[in-house]
C-alpha cells in the first residue's frame, strides 16, 4: 500500500513503513525528479513556473505563492496515498517542511480524504518510542490484513 507520511520527508517514519513492505510517499522521490529536470535552471529552487498554478488545485488564490509550490509537490502524494501517519508536535529536526501553513494544509487535506490515518505524538522518552513504534507497526499489520 501507498502511505503518507508527515512530515512527508522524515526518513524515520519513511524507513519504518518501508521495513513493513509498504511504499512510504515522501517528498524526496519527488524532489529529485525535479533535480535532475532539465526544465530546473538553478537547483536548490527546484520550482517551475507552473508548479504555484498546479499548486492552486490544494490552496486559494490568496494563499502565498510558497504554499502552493508546496502544495504542488505535495497535494499529489496526498491524493496518491491509500493509508496515512501523522507524526505532532516533531521536532524541526525530524522532517520540518518550512512552513506552518503548508503543514496545517496537508494534515487538513489527509484527514479529509478519509483514509486509514494514524495520528501520534512524537515520543519525548525511551518508553513513548517503543510504544510509537509498536503503534505504527500494528497499523500497518492491520491495514495488511484489511486488504489481504
Amino acid at each position: 500500500m501507498k502511505i503518507a507520511i508527515f512530515p512527508p520527508n522524515s526518513l524515520i517514519l519513511a524507513d519504518l513503513v518501508e521495513r513493513r513492505g509498504h511504499e512510504p510517499l515522501v517528498i524526496q522521490k519527488e524532489l529529485k525528479k525535479k533535480v535532475t529536470d532539465p526544465e530546473i535552471d538553478s537547483p536548490p529552487f527546484n520550482i517551475t513556473e507552473e508548479d504555484p498554478i498546479r499548486g492552486l488545485k490544494y490552496a486559494a488564490i490568496e494563499v502565498p505563492s510558497g504554499v502552493r509550490g508546496r502544495m504542488s509537490i505535495f497535494g499529489p502524494l496526498i491524493e496518491e496515498a491509500d493509508a496515512a501517519i501523522i507524526m505532532e508536535e516533531a521536532p524541526f529536526g525530524f522532517g520540518c517542511i518550512g512552513c506552518a501553513r503548508t503543514n496545517e494544509l496537508c494534515v487538513f487535506q489527509l484527514r479529509k480524504r478519509g483514509i486509514p490515518t494514524l495520528e501520534l505524538k512524537y515520543p519525548r522518552t525511551r518508553e513513548e518510542t517503543i510504544d510509537v513504534v509498536n503503534k505504527i507497526n500494528n497499523f500497518l499489520d492491520e491495514l495488511e490484513a484489511q486488504n489481504g
